[in-house]
């Protein structure tokens, strides 16, 4: 018996992008969403969802798309990923993706030279390819992949060296 990867597809554009299910806490419709001062364009801001907050990416804006204006249909995908929650703007939540693990085939090496590392497979499923994500590098750019412990220990010895 193969194994099936659970995808849960979205639309971004014209493609159809999937990540496991397992990292999905739910989706929810685009509530208003409140404004981080010095966040990269692409961090559209934060939400309260029932009393977390949550930072909320557009992902869009993150794969380099042209600006859209919000509709009806665009949904927040809440994931998780190590134990903090995420929510990705897309255009439309589609389905759950059954994938056979052999109809997955691996990125071309092109993306990573682009600097698209966070796709980790190309699922084919019905005649279309479905653009597989990984949570950990899509939610973690260059930018914010410094530790938070390492962040508050140079802050500390910084304080440190000026006194």
């Amino acid at each position: 018996m193969s194994r099936e990867l659970h995808i849960v597809g979205f639309q971004v554009g014209r493609e159809t992008y999937g990540v496991p299910i397992t990292s999905l806490h739910e989706i929810v419709r685009v509530p208003e969403i409140t404004a981080v001062p010095d966040a990269p364009d692409y961090l559209e801001g934060v939400i309260n969802l029932r009393g977390k907050i949550v930072s909320v990416m557009d992902l869009r804006k993150r794969f380099g798309e042209k600006q859209a204006s919000l509709k009806k249909q665009n949904r927040i995908l809440v994931v998780e990923h190590g134990g903090r929650l995420a929510g990705l703007i897309v255009d439309s939540a589609s389905e759950v993706l059954k994938i056979p693990a052999d109809a997955v085939e691996p990125p071309p090496a092109v993306f990573q030279e682009g600097g698209l590392n966070c796709v980790t497979g190309l699922g084919k499923v019905g005649g279309r390819l479905v653009v597989l994500l990984d949570m950990s590098k899509l939610l973690a750019p260059a930018s914010l992949q410094a530790d938070p412990v390492e962040k508050k220990n140079a802050k500390q010895e910084a304080r440190a060296a000026g006194r």
